[in-house]
């Protein structure tokens, strides 16, 4: 049996609990504005499977990657889990760009729907939130994956537990 050669990859992130100090003292949106800027560490997950910030408003973030061999799994695709961190990074990032200082989310519940396979041969995939309601305590947010022509790939929903950040 031959052996098989196996592949590297090196990259680097920002130490995420200084984002989370400076975050205290930040509405959500301007949290936010501070990671694009480079003034604040992104997510390590965000470095680590390779995914861009591309849109970044009050209400609607998105985020962009292209599959590669480190995304999939052992049938020859994207990962499942990879997806759903896209949407799931998606999600968070549109609900917390509406978020007033002092407060922070979780997710109490996270549903995906995969509709096509992802490979390389998708090309460019772009994950992008959209908020359905926001309220005093709960909030729900929804994510598709499209490609440049707006084929979806998956479509997520996830409601968050809004909590006081201390």
């Amino acid at each position: 049996m031959e052996i098989i050669k196996q592949r590297e990859r090196a990259y680097s992130w920002g130490n995420p609990l200084e984002g989370v100090e400076l975050s205290k003292d930040l509405s959500g949106f301007e949290y936010l504005m501070a990671i694009k800027r480079g003034e604040a560490p992104a997510s390590p997950l965000i470095n680590t499977l390779d995914f861009s910030l591309v849109e970044l408003e009050e209400g609607k973030a998105g985020f962009c990657f292209e599959p590669q061999e480190f995304h999939y799994n052992p049938n020859g695709c994207v990962h499942g889990g990879v997806i759903t961190a896209i949407l799931d990074s998606a999600m968070g990032c549109t609900l917390h760009s509406l978020l007033p200082k002092g407060t922070v989310y979780t997710t109490l519940e996270l549903k995906v729907n995969f509709l096509k396979m992802v490979h390389f041969k998708s090309g460019v995939l772009t994950a992008t939130g959209k908020m359905i309601h926001l309220g005093n305590s709960t909030a729900l947010v929804e994510a598709s994956l499209t490609d440049k022509s707006g084929k979806k790939y998956a479509h997520a929903v996830s409601t968050c537990m809004l909590l006081k950040n201390e």
